[in-house]
């Protein structure tokens, strides 16, 4: 009997799909790869039946890729051909908020921003947030352990999970659904499942950690000189707003020039400017707005800032988020695209954005070369094109380059979305062989037959 077979048997046509019953949306994710039939796609709606579709194809050897929101740029969710393609999207429950303990736990196919607004109808926050937030699923953020726009507060997705349900390689259940913030006892088994893309096991519903939404905020626009100017501000806005910094994102002219002009988007400041700011902060104190002006005042009097605005109401706050969130409008401005998520350490910034430019338009000499990104955490995103080379993008020779400097200045390849298929090859250039050889040892005693999301990440 055949796998496909196997699984229709035990849990019949309303979960299993195959062939042309598979829809296109399940035969690839973001990543732009090449689109691949999978074996069978399954769509649970409970843990148990995950655990059965687990079980068959370990017997038989069958490969699994999870799949959530299918928002991955790494090619994580991304089906590989006679496998299964796992869906979690009918497990997309919040099961509960529980104010007193401050904690929500939901299904891994719930949508992140439906999380986020039960948590907000409570008057709590999930503070994990990123642009996909509409479209991604938590149990996808927790396999890549996602950042976003508020990790210089609140910390990456790692930060927020308190406990979780995975089913092992072999079907073996594993109830780590904790919801104490102390509990130190044993191994903190959920790290296992947390940034390792579906290699270790399945996650299948978690427990987060919520915060007290803030009562005040206040979101500014800047505008300085140069990068070593956007560097002093960081840190003059770090020493006196303290924990009350949320979002410090960085946009060079590189960036936010394409991109205003193609969104429409109005520019809040009278001149140019050598990099452009977003600076957000919040908290319980009423005079976060005043402390946020005095800060950029200082700045501006010691000639950090050249200029500044801060929104007045939620139109204007959102008017100056509007080109740093405008990425989904990447094909449409730009077209086809190479992108990058790496990190560089914050001393080093600033040569490294001005040496990546430099060093694209010197091999390419009509590309665009994008540069903007998350400060605060050190985390600068990249996206490359080539005009002249239209949808035959040269990806290969931009990720050598991109991805060799990167190693030069003691970066990583990934800081927020993952390794996946696309960073498998350079995942040595930010781990040791000793650390390469533990992953794997791990992920050995979970999944001897290897039939988790293989050849993605360091599986």
């Amino acid at each position: 009997m055949s796998v496909a077979d196997r699984l229709l048997g035990e849990l019949g046509p309303d979960i299993v799909s195959t062939g042309a019953q598979i829809p296109d949306r399940n035969r690839a994710d973001w990543s732009g790869l090449p689109a691949v039939l999978p074996l069978a796609l399954v769509r649970p709606r409970t843990t148990a039946q995950v655990a059965t579709a687990l079980r068959i194809c370990n017997e038989t050897a069958t490969p699994v890729v999870t799949q959530g929101g299918l928002s991955g740029l790494c090619g994580g969710a991304h089906p590989v051909e006679q496998g299964l393609a796992l869906s979690l999207e009918r497990m997309n429950r919040v099961i509960g908020v529980d104010v007193a303990q401050a904690t929500l736990t939901a299904e891994a196919g719930c949508i992140l921003q439906v999380a986020q607004q039960a948590a907000a109808d409570q008057g709590m926050m999930l503070a994990v947030d990123l642009g996909a937030r509409g479209s991604c699923t938590v149990g996808g953020v927790i396999g890549t352990n996602a950042g976003g726009n508020q990790v210089l507060r609140y910390g990456m997705t790692r930060d927020h999970v308190l406990g979780l349900e995975a089913v092992l390689a072999d079907g073996t259940v594993l109830p780590a659904m904790n919801r104490l913030l102390k509990n130190n006892v044993g191994l903190d088994l959920k790290q296992m499942f947390i940034g390792t893309e579906g290699t270790m096991g399945v996650v299948t519903q978690a427990v987060f950690r919520l915060h007290p939404r803030p009562t005040s905020g206040a979101t500014a626009f800047v505008g300085v000189a140069d990068s070593a100017a956007m560097l002093a501000l960081l840190s003059t806005a770090r020493k006196a707003l303290g924990p009350a910094l949320i979002s410090f994102e960085v946009m060079w002219p590189s960036f936010y020039d394409i991109m205003r002009a193609g969104s429409g988007a109005a520019h809040p400041l009278a001149g140019q400017h050598g990099v452009y700011i977003v600076i957000e902060a919040g908290g319980f104190d009423p005079s976060v707005r005043e402390r946020l002006e005095t800060t950029l005042g200082d700045a501006m009097e010691a000639g950090i800032i050249e200029d500044a605005v801060i929104a007045g109401n939620l139109r204007e706050e959102r008017a100056l988020w509007a080109v740093r969130e405008s990425v989904s409008e990447y094909p449409r401005i730009i077209g086809k695209l190479t992108p990058f998520d790496i990190g560089i350490p914050l001393d080093r910034m600033a040569e490294a954005v001005a040496t990546l430019e430099a060093a694209i338009t010197a091999r390419w000499p009509d590309a665009r070369a994008l540069s903007y990104g998350h400060m605060g955490d050190s985390n600068l995103h990249l996206v490359v094109n080539v005009p002249s080379a239209g949808d035959d993008q040269p990806s290969k020779e931009i990720k050598a380059l991109v991805y060799g400097l990167t190693r030069e200045y003691a970066g990583t390849v990934s800081a927020e979305h993952g390794i996946g298929i696309i960073k498998r090859d350079v995942i040595g250039y930010s781990r040791s062989p000793e650390e390469l050889a533990a992953m794997r040892a791990v992920k050995a005693a979970l999944d001897p037959r290897g039939i988790l999301n293989p050849g993605k990440a360091f599986a």
